[in-house]
């Protein structure tokens, strides 16, 4: 049975894919979006959502309501049942409505938080005359609504780079279970295949190795060998007017010094 060759593995492993000095087997594409950015010093992909981001702000409205509205009434009412008749049931009933219009609350937090506090993109840099790549991530735990959560940036070494495709079950944004698949890039430990970062380069795209062939021939040869794209590159603070999430979320802004290092060669 194939195996992976880094340690560890990531959830859902699939496949390997080629190295980052080595030749790409499949065709270079990029289908679903066109970079933000490329020339001869740089290479910039979108890793936003926009696809999917916005439709939760509906369930944000409608929790909202509930823990401001209805849940509030509801406690009221069942706090007066309470003092006039006092029972274990009607102590029972008032730690429910507490409970429900906490979730309510936390529900809201969570998905205002989800939708809007995120940056509008999440880009990331190749840069080949540098032969590094620059990550703008940002760090949340879904769980904790109410916690810090903030923009991180880094950059690692090309040759320190690999690439696995990963599919696993996952909830949709309705909440049904649906297969999620994608790219995860690893950055290993410089000699050895030991892990010591991960994070995601694409999501849901069907061209999952031709993707993945796209960045490595670009880094390998070059602009001038990458096949034309037919979409309209655009900037990654670019958003639609009508997708109010994103018009709300922060703006992409890389620390200074590491904007100027790279978009520029050595």
């Amino acid at each position: 049975m194939a195996r992976s060759k880094l340690i560890p593995s990531c959830a859902g492993w699939q496949r390997d894919l080629s190295g980052p000095n080595e030749k790409p087997v499949v065709t270079p594409s990029i289908r679903t979006d066109a970079p933000n950015h490329v020339d001869d010093i740089y290479l910039e992909l979108s890793r936003r959502s926009s696809t999917i981001r916005g439709l939760l702000l509906f369930a944000a409205v409608l929790t909202g309501y509930c823990a401001i509205v209805e849940s509030p009434i509801v406690l009221f009412r069942v706090i007066l049942r309470a003092l006039s008749t006092f029972s274990a049931f009607h102590l029972l009933m008032v730690l429910a409505a507490l409970l429900a219009m906490a979730l309510c609350i936390w529900v809201t937090v969570l998905v205002y938080r989800i939708e809007v506090t995120q940056p509008r993109d999440l880009p990331i840099r190749f840069n080949r005359l540098r032969r590094k790549i620059y990550v703008y991530g940002f760090h949340m735990v879904w769980w904790k609504p109410f916690s810090h959560w903030y923009v991180t940036t880094a950059s690692y070494d090309w040759d320190d780079v690999r690439a696995e495709v990963w599919e696993q079950w996952g909830a949709s944004s309705s909440g049904t279970l649906m297969i999620k698949w994608g790219v995860s890039i690893a950055i290993v430990k410089p000699g050895t295949n030991e892990v010591i970062e991960r994070f995601h380069l694409s999501t849901y795209n069907q061209d999952l190795d031709n993707l993945w062939a796209y960045v490595c021939t670009y880094m390998q040869q070059g602009p001038d060998a990458l096949p034309p794209c037919e979409i309209e590159p655009r900037d990654a603070n670019d958003v639609p007017a009508y997708n109010l999430a994103l018009r709300w979320a922060p703006l992409v802004e890389w620390p200074e010094a590491m904007d100027i290092e790279s978009r520029s060669a050595p």
